[in-house]
């Protein structure tokens, strides 16, 4: 009996669904409803009509939340060309059409903006809290307050003015130092904090430590944005004591006789008058050697650093480090010296200009140049451990043994006189124990790179002035060889304020492939600008520096569009375009937008993942936000620290915006701006909630 009240349930429910859905006959439902039907049917199709009356309402319910979003579009475009906010008013009928179009636009292309995409002139989407993640369209004029500050709260927005509105003082930024000190010695510890944390230190450092700092990460990543963290904490030393620790740490317990040398070059030895590496530096940390017991807490301190990323930031993020924080700094400007003495020994022995590996010479060529002296077995040796391929030689010295810490830098680094076959050493002499903090340093340097490795966060080593910069760029490259084979984890960073910055991004690009590892570079403006200039002069040896900011911003686009040409021959060719990977870290808008325009000219969208973006933060989020909020790759610089330990980065970020006025004075604007829509429209309570997934 019960299968056969089962099959005279389905049957009656099925003529039900066909009754009702049978071509010209609106009555059926009543004729299937009036008819006697099992209990079970009648209870099923109650239910049907239940949920169709709730499809009905959910559907009138839609109908009118869109006439709701039209309104409300309209609003906001009649309320921000008003004259309140300095812009003319839309009071026109058409005008109003124009703008209800664009929303309507806006509603049916609501499966591109999830992708990241939306027709050119479209308005932005209304915040979506749930399901697909949010995408904007991005004004490239970065004109647009809501998108730059929709992260932020209205007491974030007053603060972050009433910062900028001290940053225009010359007097207040000129003795900023001094004046922190002060207050800390009248308010006391826990004041001066509270007080600091209102202010600069809210503003432009995310927290103390690990753990504070994890709210702002997360709310960075909810509007689009990633962090490159860095551990904020500086010494605040002394003019006096910083020139002794300099001296010290840079001159050889052998002599530094390096000066007597004829090939000797002035540029690699320690001058007293330029010790202090912080002079005429503000947006730049510097690390002054003390003892080998620093460097391995500097080392822990960076690993704390990666770790902090790989478990805040789903292996989106990133970690600064600087090479002089895990060795002798004497060490890296020997090095240095070596690299440039190599590059003009073979200009010497060739011909021509540029590093090796432009020369595209090849072991034969050498052996022709060593034609006198070929039976000298010292000779012989040379050229076997000369590093080439079928292209020709890249490097006269076996890198690869000096990174992997099992070479002694006084027996390395010596060449062949061509005419007596004497071996000569490039490198000033160099003792035993300084030998071991050689490799203490390369050491420290790869349990960083491989820890990296290992939690999937990507490490920048940052620049450093010309007389470091050769052996800090050389050193990077390799540990690009030795652990970029199937990613980018290891990034350089290169100052586009130098002569020759084209020159070495280009060689360094070659060698990338040639070597077929994966290539990371961050291009940067630079720090060191001014010392680098006043010292060149007062030392003898030619400006390495650009002659203006125009050449300087010259030179960025120059590489930028070297970098982006690459990597179009690489799509193009069907190759990895990920093989190369470019962080523009630039607060220029122009930069920004090139960066933009070249990206979409060559057919590289933000998806592919080799151009990102990065600012400072507190600076520029006119820029970083609306860019992760249309789907590109944005990151923020996020220092965190103790407050009285971070104070001279503070002082260091008050500086750098007094030198940016026409940043400061838009960022101002857009500042303003906001804070009035907040206050007429009711929104001062207004709390960030963001639906932005990072790429």
């Amino acid at each position: 009996m019960a299968q056969l009240r089962s099959v005279s349930c389905q049957r009656s429910i099925k003529l039900v669904y066909y009754s009702c859905n049978s071509p010209g006959n609106s009555s059926g439902l009543l004729a299937a409803a009036s008819r006697p039907l099992h209990t079970d049917a009648l209870r099923n199709r109650q239910q049907h009509l239940i949920q169709q009356q709730q499809q009905q309402q959910q559907q009138q319910s839609n109908h009118h939340h869109q006439q709701r979003l039209l309104q409300r579009h309209l609003q906001q475009q009649l309320f921000w060309q008003s004259p309140l906010l300095g812009a003319r008013c839309l009071n026109s009928a058409e005008q109003q059409r124009q703008h209800a179009q664009a929303a309507l636009a806006e509603s049916k292309d609501e499966k591109s903006t999830a992708a990241g995409c939306r027709p050119k002139g479209a308005a932005r989407a209304p915040p979506n809290f749930e399901g697909t993640p949010q995408r904007d369209p991005l004004d490239v004029s970065f004109n647009d307050p809501i998108a730059a500050f929709k992260s932020k709260t209205t007491w974030e927005l007053v603060r972050a003015y009433m910062v900028y509105m001290i940053c225009s003082s010359e007097k207040l930024v000129e003795h900023n130092m001094k004046l922190m000190k002060a207050a800390k010695k009248i308010l006391g510890t826990k004041l001066f904090s509270v007080l600091m944390k209102a202010t600069f230190y809210g503003h432009f450092v995310a927290g103390e430590d690990e753990e504070k700092i994890k709210p702002t990460l997360k709310r960075l990543r909810s509007f689009g944005v990633k962090p490159i963290l860095d551990y904020s904490v500086e010494e605040d030393i002394t003019q006096e004591e910083a020139e002794k620790r300099e001296v010290e740490s840079s001159v050889s317990s052998a002599g530094d006789d390096g000066n007597k040398d004829a090939g000797a070059l002035p540029q690699y030895h320690v001058d007293k008058s330029f010790a202090d590496r912080r002079y005429k530096v503000s947006s730049a940390r510097t690390y002054f050697y003390l003892n080998e017991a620093t460097c391995e807490r500097n080392m822990e301190i960076f690993i704390k650093c990666l770790e902090a990323v790989s478990g805040a930031t789903f292996g989106t993020g990133i970690t600064a480090i600087k090479l002089t924080a895990l060795g002798r700094p004497q060490l890296l400007l020997q090095l240095s010296e070596v690299i440039m003495r190599t590059r003009k020994y073979m200009e010497a022995l060739v011909g021509g200009q540029g590093n090796v590996l432009t020369h595209h010479k090849t072991i034969k060529d050498l052996e022709q140049y060593y034609a006198g002296v070929h039976d000298n077995k010292d000779v012989q040796q040379f050229l076997q451990n000369v590093t080439s391929d079928k292209e020709g030689i890249l490097h006269l010295f076996p890198w690869s043994g000096i990174v992997d810490e099992d070479s002694q830098l006084s027996e390395t680094f010596r060449v062949p006189d061509p005419t007596t076959g004497q071996m000569r050493r490039l490198i000033s002499q160099i003792s035993p124990k300084e030998e071991e903090m050689f490799r203490n340093m390369i050491r420290r340097l790869n349990t960083i790179v491989k820890t990296a490795a290992e939690l999937d966060v990507r490490i920048m080593i940052d620049a450093e002035q010309t007389y470091f910069q050769p052996a800090i760029s050389r050193i990077t490259l390799e540990m690009m060889r030795k652990y970029n084979k199937n990613k980018a984890i290891v990034f350089n960073t290169y100052q586009c304020y130098l002569r020759e910055a084209f020159r070495e991004v280009s060689n360094d690009l070659e060698q990338a492939k040639r070597q077929n590892f994966y290539f990371g570079a961050k291009l940067v403006r630079g720090a060191y600008m001014e010392q680098e200039r006043a010292r060149a002069q007062a030392l003898g040896y030619a400006d390495p520096v650009n002659p203006s900011y125009e050449a300087t911003t010259d030179m960025y686009h120059k590489t930028l569009a070297e970098c982006l040409r690459r990597i179009k021959v690489m799509k193009d060719s069907g190759d990895d375009a990920g093989k190369i990977g470019i962080m523009v870290a630039s607060h220029n808008e122009d930069t920004v937008r090139f960066a933009i325009e070249n990206m979409k000219s060559i057919g590289v969208s933000p998806e592919d993942k080799v151009i990102c973006f990065g600012q400072l933060l507190g600076m520029c989020d006119y820029i970083t936000f609306p860019l992760g909020q249309a789907g590109y790759s944005a990151y923020k610089y996020i220092p965190y620290g103790p407050v009285e330990e971070v104070l001279p980065y503070l002082s260091r970020r008050a500086q750098e915006n007094k030198g940016v006025l026409k940043k400061i004075k838009k960022e101002k604007r857009l500042l303003a701006s906001e804070i009035r829509r907040r206050i007429f429209r009711g929104q001062i309570f207004y709390t960030p909630k963001g639906n932005y997934v990072p790429i």
